[in-house]
């Protein structure tokens, strides 16, 4: 099987998630990394290809160099797809951009800065026909797989409340005034958005509910706050949600909770039972069924669905955990890029990651939680 050729726009010198998506697409061997436009300085994009190895010819000063060259090229020369790392604000016209020129799209989260950004993007990928994932990575876990599985298929009857949160302690103080690039940009509203941390962490709590319990959300009510002096965007959030079928929720996110470090973490209360699962003990879903003992459920081990299995490298007991998730995702694309290219539809079990549609819900999510944040009339529709 030939490797997928892709090209990474962001990533470089100093920047955190570009390394990790590189790790990820390289556990399986199926993808090469060959062209990019690694940073929005010509300097330091050209200096981090080179330390990655890329040809002169394919390493760019920027995305729209990169973007013109590939077009140029035989279509047996050009990428596979494109790796969008960069802040959020560039997420857009990079994405579209590539999009309309037809090439497969993988794309960090938060998705664009705006709905009406999110319905453009749409449009313009359903022109082309383009796969296009974003990379909610905490989706790639196979025990939210099989949590989602557990959901589905009734094991909890019907979902009467959902508690979800995402907690940090990292922007604890002004990181942002000490020169810290990814502090930076991500308290910079107009790299950021309209949002601090309920749209870098808030929008993978929200997609971790929708995914595991596939609930729709109908109004909420939230609380934002920011308690560090001299901060432009939230540091922490609460929201209470009304889902379609009557079932509530609860979703915090906080970057200023002191003394924690990745800690997202869902529950999931049925009729019939309840599921809880932490981001930092991937490897472990605990089942309460209503009137029978608890069950602690393993990363493959017995009595997992065939999602959950398929996502599982290793044998149970050997940790696997945030590379694999993600690298999870990108096998999904892989899949779902070569089914593009033979014309075939996808195979059960094939192209399991996060979909446009799913990023346009994250940025409406981002979006009504501020809005009803800044009104006196708390509960604003969905």
């Amino acid at each position: 099987m030939e490797k997928l050729r892709y090209a990474m726009v962001g990533g470089g010198r100093g920047a955190f998630i570009g390394g990790v998506h590189r790790q990820a697409m390289a556990l399986d061997g199926q993808m090469q990394l060959v062209a990019g436009a690694l940073s929005s300085n010509p300097d330091k994009a050209l200096a981090s290809g080179r330390e990655l190895g890329l040809a002169d010819d394919r390493n760019h000063p920027s995305w729209q160099a990169l973007l013109d060259d590939e077009l140029r090229r035989p279509a047996a020369e050009r990428i596979d797809f494109v790796s969008i790392v960069t802040p959020n604000h560039l997420h857009y016209p990079v994405a579209r951009a590539f999009a309309a020129a037809g090439i497969d799209v993988v794309c960090d989260k938060p998705l664009v800065h705006t709905s009406e950004q999110a319905r453009d993007l749409i449009a313009a990928a359903g022109k082309t026909g383009v796969v296009f994932a974003v990379t909610y990575n905490y989706t790639g876990y196979p025990l939210v797989r099989q949590a989602r599985h557990m959901v589905a298929s009734g094991q909890l009857g019907e979902i009467r409340k959902v508690v979800v949160e995402y907690h940090q302690g990292w922007l604890s103080t002004l990181l942002e005034g000490t020169g810290n690039p990814q502090a930076d940009w991500r308290t910079d509203p107009a790299r950021s958005g309209i949002a601090g941390s309920i749209g870098d962490i808030g929008s993978h709590a929200e997609n971790l509910a929708a995914t595991i319990t596939g609930l729709e959300i109908e109004a909420l009510c939230a609380d934002l706050a920011t308690f560090v002096p001299g901060r432009r965007l939230d540091d922490d959030g609460s929201v209470l949600l009304r889902y379609r079928n009557g079932a509530r929720g609860v979703l915090l996110a906080s970057q200023i909770a002191a003394g924690c470090e990745n800690d997202l973490r869902i529950r999931v209360f049925g009729s019939q039972g309840s599921l809880s699962w932490r981001q930092e003990d991937p490897n472990r879903l605990l089942h309460a069924p209503l009137d029978a003992p608890q069950r602690i459920l393993t990363r493959n081990g017995p009595s997992l669905c065939p999602a959950a299995l398929k996502a599982a490298r290793l044998p149970a007991g050997h940790p696997e955990a945030f590379l694999e998730a993600f690298a999870n995702l990108y096998a999904g694309v892989a899949e779902a890029i070569r089914a593009r290219r033979e014309g075939r539809p996808l195979a059960p079990l094939e192209g399991d990651f996060p979909r446009l549609a799913d990023g346009a819900r994250g940025v409406r999510f981002i979006e009504r939680t501020v809005e009803s944040a800044r009104s006196e009339v708390k509960w604003v529709l969905y």
